[in-house]
């Protein structure tokens, strides 16, 4: 049992907007760090810039508010430099997918050992509300007053493309469940990649409405567990089977369908085709799919990093500035 209290990684007085979801995320990234039960001084939160990225001014661990779309390249450097720090790192959807994209697939692709969280409101809050890279097509805006004309980026779809080897959804509302998830991506050794759903109350109210509360979520989402039937609905009634190279929803009950023919999660496989599958489902023909959806083992990059210069070490005949200094001609003077 852990030995921490949320309280232990509490500090100073959250300033966000009533009602944000940043306000549910902290206190259940408190929480998960309670049970995780990684000392508050082993423990490093990075972000960026905007709403989101003042996360790490109330934890009482070390912290970096980093530069607009630059926490995953301060986050590398923190876990490569000191690899026994547990590194979290905080973006919003604009800071972590526009001008800290770039830094977002990297991170994925060297799969080094932090937690990413993405939390996604679709919107730019603390710039008052332009469109972001996850805003929809249409989307209307004080940057798109007549709707944007471009197609938004799915974060699992970029995640997933970057040969990223975990990616987990939550609700920012949904404590229990993000809970679950930050706890399952502290325990995976590579990037992980935590999407949460959050309304922005001021600018983009609503946009997640349909799993924002208990009830939205018993319809229109599905919790995914590993080695489990994926099956859904306020009393689950409802499952998902395999159609073509598709996926379908069924009903239990119907042209005797039973939950044996309900296709069984595998967060574990290497081939990522249903998961991509499963992540990309949205409503009103599919449930939002939330939980674990990838969580595969790769080699890491800060462990690769460190194994490479013990071994460079091992062959060369210095070790340090004054044994390189003795390895050429010397003098003295006098």
């Amino acid at each position: 049992m852990s030995e921490y209290t949320a309280k232990d990684f509490k500090k100073g007085q959250p300033r966000w907007c009533p009602g944000c979801g940043d306000h549910f995320f902290l206190a259940s990234l408190h929480k998960a760090m309670a049970e995780i039960g990684v000392a508050p001084w082993d423990t490093a939160v990075i972000s960026g810039i905007g709403c989101s990225s003042r996360l790490p001014h109330y934890m009482n661990t070390y912290g970096m508010n980093t530069i607009h779309g630059r926490a995953a390249a301060i986050a590398t450097g923190c876990k490569v430099a000191n690899p026994k720090l547990t590194v979290w790192q905080v973006s919003g959807d604009g800071d972590g997918l526009a001008i800290g994209g770039n830094h977002f697939i990297h991170a994925n692709r060297r799969n080094i050992d932090i937690n990413m969280i993405l939390l996604n409101n679709r919107i730019y809050g603390l710039t008052k509300g332009q469109y972001s890279p996850t805003s929809p097509r249409g989307f209307v805006s004080k940057s798109s007053p007549y709707g944007t004309v471009e197609d938004p980026f799915n974060p699992a779809e970029l995640c997933f493309g970057a040969r990223g080897h975990f990616f987990a959804r939550a609700v920012a509302t949904d404590a229990p469940g993000t809970i679950d998830i930050l706890k399952a991506a502290y325990n995976h050794k590579g990037t992980a990649v935590c999407e949460i759903l959050q309304n922005c109350v001021i600018f983009n109210d609503g946009t997640h409405n349909s799993v924002y509360n208990k009830e939205g979520r018993a319809k229109n989402a599905i919790y995914l567990e590993h080695g489990k039937p994926m099956l859904f609905g306020e009393n689950k009634e409802f499952g998902l089977m395999q159609e073509g190279f598709g996926l379908k929803v069924v009903k239990l009950g119907e042209n005797g369908i039973t939950e044996r023919d309900i296709l069984i999660h595998d967060a574990h496989c290497l081939d990522n085709t249903l998961q991509l599958k499963l992540a990309l489902m949205e409503g009103p023909d599919f449930p939002i799919a939330l939980g674990v959806i990838r969580d595969v083992d790769a080699p890491t990059y800060n462990d690769a990093v460190e194994a490479q210069i013990e071994e460079v070490k091992s062959k060369k005949k210095y070790h340090n500035f004054e044994e390189l200094l003795m390895t050429n001609d010397i003098w003295e003077v006098k």
